[in-house]
């Protein structure tokens, strides 16, 4: 092989492996979209302890089997994932309740994030939606 064969080889090994190492399931310092206009909204049920336990039932039942019961994107289907799901202790510590909100609404492949992240629109109402968020955001967030 050539001297410029080998270089090449060496060039796109190299960016595989630097590509490989930044994908992910949404951890500490992944980028982030920014969360569109219409979805910069307003928790309507910031620091409500009955949300926070409506959103925990929530979250067992619909969120826990990818993002795990801890959140931390391990739950038993995240071994089928490819990304994995997002660490949602992150998540909920690095943005606001709308971004969750906004995510869980529309779904990973809407905001350019994982199309293994379903959109719960339609699934769940926006109150229980929000639930969801305030259970993050109570748990684990800022």
């Amino acid at each position: 092989m050539k001297k410029t064969g080998w270089i090449l080889m060496f060039v796109l090994t190299l960016s595989a492996l630097v590509l490989s190492a930044c994908s992910g399931g949404g951890g500490s310092g992944t980028a982030r979209p920014s969360v569109p206009a219409d979805f910069n909204l307003t928790n309507p049920f910031d620091g409500q302890a009955d949300a926070v336990s409506a959103g925990q039932a929530l979250y067992a039942t619909n969120c826990a089997s990818c993002h795990g019961d801890m959140g931390k994107g391990d739950g038993p289907a995240a071994a089928a994932l490819d990304p994995a799901p997002a660490n949602l202790q992150n998540t909920a510590a690095e943005t606001e309740p709308a971004y969750v909100y906004w995510i869980v609404h529309e779904g990973g492949a809407a905001a350019g994030l994982s199309s293994s992240m379903v959109a719960y629109e339609g699934i769940l109402t926006e109150d229980q939606i929000w639930q969801i968020a305030t259970y993050l955001e109570a748990t684990y967030g800022k």
